[in-house]
């Protein structure tokens, strides 16, 4: 990694003060099977119900998601921290691993659906943009399921952290 300049430090620092929820993003298809955590991932309309989700171009897995064109944003529930650590490489297991550790559902087209999660969003890449280091993906969604108990796992001060229904007044 090259050195940061002091502004890109200084980014880093700010966006290390905004708490995000974690999400492993999947993808299946011809170009093959894959998972990567990220928090980088936020509405954009509802009309039609359309995510953003940015993925590192210097990740092998970036063009596995494009050829694929589909994919499937599984938001965390705190119990699933591990398979946060998992899809993020922060274990070294294998990516047949990570998807043989948890119980995963085939979803529309065959996109791993991680069962527990407080939400699996699957849809279509609709655009694709390049942006500095990262593609951002416009996410059309088309299969939409939320589960109404459960904590939230989020990412706040370069840590995981829960956040508990019973903490929101």
């Amino acid at each position: 990694m090259s050195q940061l300049d002091p502004r890109q430090l200084a980014f880093r620092n700010a966006m290390a003060h905004m708490s995000a929820a974690v999400n492993i993003i999947t993808t299946d298809g011809t170009a093959g099977r894959c998972g990567i955590t990220a928090t980088a991932v936020c509405s954009v309309t509802d009309t039609p119900p359309t995510l953003m989700v940015c993925i590192n171009r210097g990740s092998e897995m970036n063009a596995v998601f494009k050829a694929n064109g589909r994919l499937c944003v599984n938001v965390l529930s705190a119990a699933q921290e591990e398979a946060a650590r998992h899809f993020a490489g922060m274990t070294g297991v294998a990516m047949d691993e990570r998807f043989a550790r948890d119980a995963w559902q085939a979803g529309e087209g065959g996109l791993p659906v991680l069962e527990g999660a407080l939400a699996n969003l699957q849809g279509r890449i609709a655009e694709a943009q390049e942006i500095g280091t990262h593609s951002v993906l416009l996410v059309e969604l088309d299969d939409i399921h939320v589960r109404e108990e459960g904590d939230s796992l989020v990412y706040f001060s370069r840590a995981f952290r829960v956040v508990s229904r019973d903490q929101v007044a």
